[in-house]
């Protein structure tokens, strides 16, 4: 008995379609960490996007908003005299500053050392974080239109958050120091030892690296940013020392330590803009210059009075 044909033509078979999407992402995304044949489309995809997320994020922003309305007199009020004794707070240490300001200026004249190039900062908004649960990762409303790049260090009003990753036209990818895929470079205050602080991922903790067990480090130590890799400013605060923790049956000590900035503590970050690598090559500018012809004929002319 025959059977009569379907009224709708079959397609591949599911098990068919998943090898081919399968193959075609793995080819995709080999290309991409090799040789970024993607990178234009994702600055692509990035642009059309943008306006999708702040779509999608307006509900909870547009609660916020109306929240904060409604906030109650007695709150403000409480709030207005706490702000007002901050400020005389931060007026008597900021006149210290400037009188410790003055001074430094007067012996770098004295000593005749170059002053550093003043930092630009860019605020930005974080509009959400990271989908992954195993990278620490926020998204921000600033891109490359507005001066930022990959590299970049991000503070907050206490110290470093993190690292610009990916910048695109109009927002950014940041990485926070907590990721297992983060490293900077740190100074304990207390001694001035340096090290390398690593994030630890799963615990949103740091970890000193290779930490001899003498190592002078306390519970308690601050640690701040070296500033030796030419990319975060020194002096940053990074974290404190909470946990130290030594056996010997391993050859380092293993040291904990907490962040002392964090995102979930507001909503507006800034971003350091201003390239300190340009400043260190122009440093080097005069060590790697090319040697005239002056200088060659010198040293050949020096040359030949050797072998004579």
């Amino acid at each position: 008995m025959d059977q009569s044909p379907p009224f709708f033509k079959r397609g591949p078979s599911p098990l068919a379609r998943f090898v081919f999407f399968a193959s075609l992402s793995a080819v995709l995304m080999v290309a991409d960490a090799y040789q970024n044949y993607l990178g234009l489309l994702r600055q692509t995809v990035a642009v059309v996007v943008t306006p999708l997320q702040r779509l999608a994020n307006s509900p909870s922003e547009l609660g916020d908003r109306i929240s904060e309305f409604f906030i109650s007199q007695a709150f403000l009020q409480k709030e207005n005299r706490r702000l007002q004794q901050q400020e005389l707070e931060h007026s008597a240490q900021l006149q210290g500053f400037q009188a410790m300001q003055a001074e430094n200026a007067y012996l770098r004249k004295l000593l005749g050392a170059r002053k550093q190039s003043d930092q630009t900062l860019v605020m930005t908004e974080i509009l959400y974080a990271g989908r992954d649960p195993f990278a620490h990762k926020i998204i921000v409303d600033k891109g490359t239109t507005h001066g930022v790049s990959a590299g970049q260090p991000v503070v907050d009003d206490v110290g470093v958050i993190g690292q610009v990753t990916r910048a695109y036209p109009f927002s950014s990818e940041v990485t926070l120091l907590t990721d297992k895929d983060q490293a900077i470079p740190i100074e304990i205050v207390r001694n001035g030892m340096r090290a390398i602080a690593f994030g630890q991922g799963q615990d949103s903790t740091l970890g000193l690296a290779f930490m001899p067990m003498n190592a002078d480090v306390q519970p308690g130590d601050t640690i701040v940013t070296s500033g030796i890799d030419g990319v975060y400013p020194p002096g940053l605060p990074v974290a404190v020392v909470s946990k130290i923790e030594r056996n010997a049956a391993v050859a380092f000590a293993r040291i904990v330590c907490m962040p002392s900035a964090g995102v979930g503590l507001h909503k507006q970050v800034l971003i350091v803009t201003s390239d300190r690598r340009k400043e260190y090559e122009s440093q080097a500018a005069p060590l790697l210059a090319t040697p005239t012809q002056a200088e060659v004929k010198g040293k050949g002319k020096r040359r030949g009075e050797g072998a004579r």
